[in-house]
């Protein structure tokens, strides 16, 4: 008995020959009368009852006109045949370094389990058939051709595991076109949502901040999802464009302190209004270029008046009491500022631990 690396046995797919065997037991027809019957040599027929020979399209229709039995039939018996030999046969075939790379993706694949991409009992083999059909690629090794043919614009930065990108952004992509939206991007619309999404700086409910920015951005013609982070993947933001006017923003859960969050937030805002997205754009966090820093900019003068920040760091007095007064008057919350503060090395990143707010953000 011959079994593939999954444990199945090839005795199991069964020849459209044993079934045409069959039928001609049930009707005691010979396979000399069925040869003269459809116009083939008797070795023919013997060659296809006994698996050596594949039911043409020519002969299905033969044996239409001979057994009554439509040609459809014997075709897609034939096709079925086929397709489970080819799944055999491809099973089989599975190198251990596309084996070693399901694995490396154990994470990750924890989470598509999860969140029922993928199978819960796919493992071996079958996992690597799961993922070469959810990543749209024939060989889990081809990933990294894709990588350095610059299909995902993937970073060759050592903290960069192309594998676990490139199966992140795949998950990424079905997340954000499971949301409908009508309207097209109008980044002028976003512009006048900027002063309401402020105000989620200080919503304590979480999950309500989540659910507003996603209607405040739905309504800018933006699709807007978190996404739990993995090691490999060392990404804060990914802005695509879709064919249908919209955008998809993907932040995720790598920093969970609340003012990275919403540097980073309007730090992906800032390109969306700068116009720096052609196609997608993956902002890793160590990228580096005039668009980063002008988003850097935009973030970081959209969270604080830059005159007034300047001010009031040249002061100097950063007592709680000082610091909480100003974020009154800027109507912001404290740990926008101490963050701000704590980034400019005003403070050192210990200090008013107890005020910076962490986010435990649900995920999708």
């Amino acid at each position: 008995m011959v079994k593939n690396k999954s444990g199945l046995s090839r005795e199991f797919i069964i020849h459209p020959g044993e079934t045409l065997k069959e039928v001609l037991e049930e009707r005691g027809m010979s396979q000399k009368e069925l040869a003269l019957r459809t116009g083939v040599t008797e070795p023919h027929v013997s060659n296809v009852i006994n698996g050596q020979k594949a039911i043409s399209v020519t002969f299905a229709k033969k044996l239409e006109y001979a057994l009554g039995v439509d040609a459809s039939f014997w075709i897609n018996l034939q096709a079925n045949y086929d397709k489970e030999l080819a799944d055999f046969e491809d099973i089989n075939a599975i190198s251990d370094d596309e084996l070693k790379i399901a694995e490396n993706l154990k994470n990750i694949v924890k989470h598509l389990k999860k969140k029922g991409l993928i199978d819960q009992e796919a493992h071996g083999p079958m996992l690597v058939v799961q993922l070469r059909k959810f990543l749209n690629v024939s060989s889990l090794k081809q990933i990294s051709e894709l990588s350095q043919a610059g299909a995902y614009r993937l970073e060759t930065a050592t903290s960069v595991d192309p594998y676990i990108l490139f199966t992140w952004l795949r998950m990424c992509d079905l997340i954000t076109d499971n949301q409908e939206i009508e309207q097209e991007l109008d980044t002028h619309k976003l512009k006048q949502k900027i002063p309401l999404i402020k105000e989620l700086m200080f919503e304590e409910n979480v999950a309500e901040i989540q659910s507003q920015l996603r209607t405040y951005l739905a309504e800018c013609g933006i699709k807007f999802s978190i996404v739990k982070h993995f090691s490999g993947a060392p990404v804060q933001g990914v802005i695509k464009k879709n064919n249908d006017s919209t955008l998809n923003l993907i932040m995720t859960t790598r920093r969970k302190f609340a003012d990275i969050f919403w540097f980073t937030f309007f730090h992906e805002i800032g390109h969306i209004i700068n116009g720096d997205v052609e196609d997608k754009l993956v902002d890793y966090d160590f990228s580096k270029s005039e668009a980063e820093d002008r988003a850097d900019e935009f973030a970081a003068n959209t969270l604080l008046d830059a005159e007034e920040y300047d001010r009031f760091a040249q002061k100097g007095d950063y007592s709680l009491s000082c610091m909480k007064q100003f974020c009154a008057e800027q109507n912001i919350p404290p740990y926008i500022l101490i963050g701000r503060l704590q980034k400019d090395k005003h403070l050192r990143y210990y200090q008013y631990s107890d005020e910076k707010v962490r986010y435990e953000l649900g995920e999708n």
